[in-house]
């Protein structure tokens, strides 16, 4: 019982696992900022090709 006490008080005081949290965190909204700008950019993207197909294909030689 005591070893139980031991090794909880320890990992009571233990902050890695608090730092691999923060990190997870960080990561995960840099994955949504990363998704919603793709996704923002890539409808800008989208119109701007298609303006360009448009233009390219009624343009007569």
């Amino acid at each position: 019982m005591i070893e139980y006490v031991k090794t909880w008080l320890e990992l009571k005081t233990d902050k890695r696992a608090v730092t691999a949290l923060e990190y997870g965190l960080i990561a995960a909204v840099m994955g949504g900022l990363i998704v919603t700008a793709f996704t923002t950019l890539g409808g800008g993207l989208s119109t701007t090709f298609t303006n360009i197909k448009n233009t390219l294909t009624s343009t007569t030689f």
